[in-house]
């Protein structure tokens, strides 16, 4: 079902005669435009449509795309300044080698000295220690073809096993659940689904903020009639005009899915012919919500038992549903059962496979979808391919042009690495756009593995708080700066056009990565000219994947303003919505309802610590800050962590909006600004992640993970808080000197 484009006749009907015009004054201060590139944000996983215009080489300003079908001309805060960085003094622009002798303890060489060195001292550790002690760490937010590159990188010119990359803090989980579940990784629908349903069910996601645009579609389902269900531990923007809102206590979503789950089955409100005729093992995943009553839930979630009821009765008894998810319920030791949960749910009531019904995540990263394709997983090759099936090894082995032999096996996840790393059994780490200093939980922790490194290559645009740790870095480019293709939230690919060229002596990442191949004695499988050559192996290697991209053209993608996988063959149209006729990816066509029995998370609250603490996101920052702490308009609106807390803990505190308090874990303490709000509950504390050193929220987290997925556990943690000395005037008194933070 291929999506139309909008025509110019109907943007200038809807919008005016003047959208294609920058109004006098407007967004390029009067600056001469050489040319206006058509691309695509490059951060969260909604990848908006924007023009990048561009001038002597330089981004200077921005227009939104109206023909865009997703973000139709709306950008978020973070869309609209994104275009400021790239002339940012702190760019890289020459490799560093490490030399603390040198002002900022870098100093400048050349790429020959930089690659060499790099190609040897992988040589050299791996002769000493073994293949696999060596390790590669990528990034999510790389296009199609880089993910794609990196993967095969790892394992047919360094050799090793041990490859991750940060989407492993994202959305794992929901692919594991989603794979188990239903044969695939991919949301079910595209948003454009969203405003055709009678209920929208948003778990564990501050839409408003991560995922600005995906609330207009929610208004517009709202506007139609559709009920809005919210659980979250806090009232995040989006919830506060819910018709049932869930406030659970972090950890616990569990209880109230499964409680949900149980209603259902009580009152009868199951599609039997759904369940039936497309489904397995619903007796077992019902036996093990038997006991979730509303009573227990509620003393489990904090919810009350109403509450749970009217949820279940709105979702069970609406004819079309619609459940989004995202790191509110992924990020636990039990976030791909969360997921299943959620899948269970629309399984039992039909809500797979037409218009307005389906259960999907939220992608939180720019190329989250894509990312988690093609094969820079540990456990993963392209085309969501698993590495340990002898069929999918001797497939990618034989596109790649290799022996099966040749490929290593399963290797250890992001945190797993590091954990090794601390251990000293891994001795050298290669990354990329991967800033783990400041993303993985347990920050002291991850900060004395980076010191045990034989040897530590970083790529990057910036200097990063982990790059500072490096050996040697090498300066990458900007999203801006290459072209290739990124995969949407909805599972539509998309083209990222070049708007300029690297600065300096920075080299776009997929050529550095050949060089180092090269160097390595792997040049024969990494012999690229262009982007789109490596988009047309990844083409091939997907083919017969579940994530299959052979019939999505370069061309089709620009001309169709996008193309949904799968698209198994040229001409086939793609596939906006899965799951229709109630056809699912397992053998069998069939979907698989998973148990989910209730555990408790890894750490709970006690007379030591006693308080949850939840971390997550703010509207004008992205990730671990790498970008947007370097971007003026956007540190002003959020420029430093604060302590979101409820009037009733406040006052047992003697705390008043401002004043600082210490938040301690049993990792490590921080200080931040009080901010007394109540829309959270008054027994959990709430602190965004996007900052370092003493601001980092993740000294106070823990590095246990999911045993499926292998997510750490960032939603909760056990911690007291105390008044500190002091205040902070947010307006009159911070300190915006970033002094090489990012």
């Amino acid at each position: 079902m291929a999506m139309t484009p909008v025509t110019e006749e109907q943007l200038i009907a809807t919008y005016g005669p003047n959208l294609n015009r920058t109004p006098p004054g407007g967004w390029d201060a009067g600056i001469e435009i050489d040319k206006v590139v058509d691309t695509h944000c490059c951060f969260c996983g909604q990848q908006c449509g924007i023009k990048l215009k561009v001038s002597g080489n330089k981004v200077v300003g921005f227009e939104p795309r109206y023909d865009f079908p997703f973000n139709e001309g709306k950008l978020c805060p973070k869309g609209v300044k994104r275009y400021l960085q790239g002339s940012h003094p702190d760019r890289l622009t020459e490799p560093l080698a490490r030399d603390e002798s040198a002002v900022g303890g870098f100093r400048k060489i050349n790429w020959e000295t930089a690659l060499d060195r790099t190609a040897s001292e992988i040589k050299r550790i791996q002769a000493e220690h073994g293949a696999d002690s060596f390790a590669v760490l990528s990034g999510v937010s790389l296009t199609n073809e880089k993910s794609y590159l990196m993967g095969k990188f790892a394992r047919v010119a360094v050799g090793t096993a041990n490859l991750d990359y940060n989407g492993r803090l994202c959305m794992v989980s929901a692919g594991a659940a989603g794979k188990k579940a239903l044969g695939v990784d991919r949301a079910a629908n595209p948003w454009s689904d969203i405003p055709l349903t009678d209920v929208v069910f948003v778990a564990g996601a501050n839409i408003a903020e991560c995922a600005p645009i995906t609330t207009s579609y929610i208004w517009r389902a709202r506007d139609n009639g559709a009920k809005l269900i919210y659980m979250d531990p806090r009232v995040t923007p989006a919830a506060r005009t819910a018709d049932v809102f869930l406030g659970v206590r972090p950890g616990t979503d569990l209880a109230v899915l499964s409680a949900m789950f149980n209603l259902i089955i009580e009152r009868d409100w199951l599609d039997h012919d759904f369940i039936d005729n497309h489904t397995n093992g619903f007796e077992e995943a019902a036996a093990a919500v038997s006991g979730a009553t509303l009573d227990w839930a509620a003393r489990v979630s904090g919810v009350p038992a109403s509450r749970i009821e009217e949820a279940a009765e709105i979702w069970g008894t609406s004819a079309t549903g619609m459940l989004l998810h995202a790191r509110g319920i992924e990020h636990h030791t039990k976030g791909v059962d969360n997921v299943l949960a959620c899948i269970n749910l629309g399984l039992a009531t039909g809500k797979y496979g037409k218009p307005g019904s389906g259960v999907s995540t939220i992608t939180g990263q720019g190329n989250g979808q894509g990312g988690r394709e093609h094969g820079h997983k540990c456990d993963q090759l392209p085309g969501n391919r698993n590495i340990e099936n002898p069929d999918d090894r001797a497939f990618i082995a034989d596109v790649w042009g290799i022996e099966e032999s040749q490929l290593p096996g399963k290797g250890l996840t992001a945190q797993e690495i590091m954990n090794e790393i601390h251990a000293g059994r891994i001795k050298g780490l290669l990354s990329i756009c991967f800033n783990p200093l400041v993303s993985l939980p347990d920050a002291n922790f991850t900060r004395e593995a980076l010191g045990k490194l034989d040897y530590y290559v970083n790529i990057d645009f910036f200097l990063s708080e982990t790059a500072q740790h490096a050996d040697v870095v090498l300066p990458g480019s900007l999203h801006e700066e290459d072209e290739g293709t990124v995969t949407t939230l909805e599972g539509r690919v998309v083209k990222i056009n070049a708007a300029v060229s690297p600065p300096g002596n920075a080299r776009r990442d997929w050529e550095i990565i050949c060089d180092i191949a090269d160097r390595l004695g792997a040049k024969q499988y990494f012999d690229y000219e262009t982007t789109e050559d490596i988009f047309n192996e990844l083409r091939r290697a997907s083919r017969g994947g579940t994530a299959d991209y052979y019939g999505i053209t370069w061309d089709r993608v620009v001309k169709e303003q996008g193309v949904f996988w799968p698209a198994p063959e040229i001409g086939h149209p793609g596939t906006p919505r899965l799951y229709e006729g109630g056809k699912f990816f397992h053998p069998d066509g069939r979907a698989k309802f998973i148990p989910t029995p209730w555990r408790e998370s890894a750490e709970v609250p006690d007379s030591d610590y006693p308080l949850y603490l939840t971390t997550g996101r703010v509207v004008s920052q992205y990730l671990s800050g790498t970008q947007t702490r370097r971007i003026g308009a956007l540190v002003d609106q959020y420029p430093e962590p604060l302590c979101e807390m409820h009037p009733l803990l406040a006052t047992n505190l003697g705390v008043t909006d401002g004043d600082i308090v210490r938040i301690t874990s049993r990792r490590g303490t921080m200080v931040a600004p009080a901010k007394v709000v109540e829309t959270i509950r008054p027994d959990t504390v709430f602190i965004p992640y996007h900052w370092p050193s003493d601001k980092s929220a993740n000294l106070l987290t823990q590095r246990a993970i999911d045993p499926i997925s292998g997510i750490p556990e960032y939603k909760v943690s056990a911690v007291k808080v105390a008044k500190g000395t002091g205040r902070r005037d947010l307006l009159d008194d911070r300190d915006l000197t970033l002094q090489g933070d990012q």
